[in-house]
């Protein structure tokens, strides 16, 4: 049997502790949390960081954060924005709750100190993609993801909350069929456990798991992996978004914000043309998906080269002063925004399955939680809105927290007792590609990206099933990072391949219209059969609601 990875037995946990509440992650809804559940009081509270606290999705995040703030908005006119952007796929009660919680949330932020920029006496505010209105709050111009975790991180390294830097999740305790703590790999590698009344996943996304991605190098879907081999529903995996312009110079996809075509940069192909206009009618700020899938096409027709992106029409001191840290990046490789076209093209950006929650933050395992990406409350639907999901890591943590402080958070929501389970087949395991990180991640691009078809997907599926099933994985960081990819991958395409429509982000060649049956959202579970001598986990099975 083939094992790139070696095996060594799992070592006895060394105890580190009893929490109230153990949160795993320090992006903005895991650093909300922390903070609150302090400040209102829950207990002893514990958070867990795979690197510094700092370290994170949400440092990246250059847009902005929405909400609906002017005078001239309304929470209502927010709602109505995420569920035309999300394809039909939203829950409409989540949504509501997102935007009826917009304000609250920045004024909290506010209160912290995160410094928003202003003009003048009032909130700047931006117009992104698919927004009907300027609602988006910005700091530092384009560096509003990195103010709010700063802000957060002080407020957290100044409160009373156990801090657990360059640790990694490695398993979910269970006991009872409730998820009563977790056990971790410590700097050195070493594992712990923290025992917890509750648990909160906020680990954000898994971009890793493509060639090309905006996200940071932690992203390797940790927390939902842990969450879904201790049994916990994951939903809406099919749908991952893929950011249209990252700059398409070296091997790290650098974010360039949709911000910047909201300020007016235009799309252009090889030979110098706008393309967007004549295939939607907002062109260059259409939804995520139109315009990363018109880049993607416009480039498989120019032999692969990368697009434009032309803010050469804009002032000079207006882009410098909007996008610093842009205007920054660019100067150290050469280029100026208001002097040079910036070759683009789409990157695995934001998932917007993850761990089915209700609006309270519950998953379907008692004792478990997830917030920010790492969860799936429906608020995004088959395609998240821009700059929806700093707000709802914040307004999402705020709703958990009280319902814990009031006792509303325990037990599990009615709507999980209506699941029914069918079982998809069994792929062999005829690949004879051998595993690796980068085939996995090449895997993931070519045929679970952005056009995905039902040939590619087995295919792809079929390779992933028998890299799962043929080896068995040492106790260590790097070993862990590779299965947690590996099982998020397979998630993916699984729940990819049973779609059969396109919707939002999942786009389907060989069915490239939305289909009414598929308006029902599916979740996925894990299940356990016994084999020979020792109980394996099953592939994956299928959980419609």
């Amino acid at each position: 049997m083939n094992r790139p990875f070696g095996f060594t037995p799992r070592p006895r946990a060394e105890r580190r502790g009893r929490f109230a509440l153990v949160v795993v992650g320090s992006g903005v809804a895991g650093l909300s949390c922390a903070l609150l559940a302090q400040q209102r009081g829950l207990g002893p509270v514990a958070l867990v960081t795979k690197a510094e606290l700092e370290e994170s999705n949400t440092r990246y995040a250059q847009g902005g954060i929405a909400g609906a703030l002017h005078p001239l908005d309304r929470a209502g006119l927010h709602a109505r924005d995420t569920l035309v952007a999300g394809a039909g796929g939203c829950v409409v009660e989540s949504v509501r709750r997102l935007c009826a919680g917009g304000a609250e949330a920045l004024e909290w932020l506010i209160a912290l100190g995160v410094p928003f920029d202003r003009e003048g006496d009032d909130w700047a505010v931006g117009l992104e993609a698919a927004h009907s209105r300027p609602r988006i709050l910005h700091a530092g111009g384009d560096a509003t993801g990195r103010a709010i975790e700063a802000t957060l991180a002080d407020h957290v390294r100044r409160a009373e909350v156990t801090l657990f830097e360059h640790c990694m999740l490695a398993e979910l305790q269970l006991h009872g069929g409730r998820v009563t703590g977790i056990e971790c790999l410590d700097a050195d590698e070493r594992r712990f456990g923290l025992e917890a009344e509750a648990v909160v996943i906020a680990t954000g996304g898994a971009g890793q798991v493509y060639a090309h991605t905006t996200n940071p190098s932690v992203a390797t879907g940790d927390g939902v992996a842990c969450a879904f081999r201790a049994g916990a529903a994951i939903l809406d995996a099919e749908f991952y978004q893929f950011h249209p312009t990252a700059l398409a110079l070296g091997e790290q996809r650098f974010l360039i914000t949709e911000a910047l075509r909201g300020e007016g940069a235009v799309l252009r192909d090889v030979h110098g043309r706008r393309f967007m206009p004549a295939l939607h009618a907002q062109a260059e700020l259409a939804p995520r998906d139109v315009v990363a899938r018109a880049i993607a096409r416009t480039m498989a027709a120019q032999q692969g080269q990368p697009v434009w992106l032309d803010a050469t029409g804009l002032e000079a001191e207006r882009l410098a002063a909007r996008f610093p840290g842009i205007s920054a990046h660019l100067e150290g490789l050469g280029l100026r925004l208001a002097r040079d076209w910036l070759p683009v093209t789409p990157a695995a950006h934001y998932w917007m399955g993850g761990i089915l929650t209700d609006t309270l933050g519950r998953s379907s395992l008692a004792g478990l939680y997830a917030l920010g990406e790492a969860a799936c409350t429906g608020v995004h639907g088959a395609n998240r809105l821009a700059s929806n999901s700093l707000l709802e890591g914040v307004v999402f943590a705020r709703r958990l927290v009280e319902a814990l402080a009031c006792d509303e958070g325990q037990g599990l929501p009615a709507r999980f007792d209506e699941i029914r389970m069918q079982v998809l087949p069994i792929f062999g395991a005829n690949d004879e590609v051998p595993f690796s990180l980068s085939a996995l991640r090449e895997t993931m691009w070519r045929e679970v990206g952005l056009e995905r078809s039902g040939e590619g997907l087995s295919r792809s599926l079929e390779r992933l099933t028998g890299w799962q099933r043929g080896w068995r994985f040492a106790d260590h960081r790097a070993a862990l990072e590779a299965r947690n990819q590996l099982e998020i991958a397979t998630l993916i395409c699984e729940s990819a391949l049973a779609r059969e429509e396109s919707r939002g982000a999942h786009h389907r060649l060989d069915f490239p219209n939305a289909a009414a049956r598929f308006a029902r959202r599916r979740a996925v579970t894990r299940l356990f059969v016994e084999e020979s001598s020792e109980a394996r986990p099953f592939p994956l099975s299928l959980v419609m609601r």
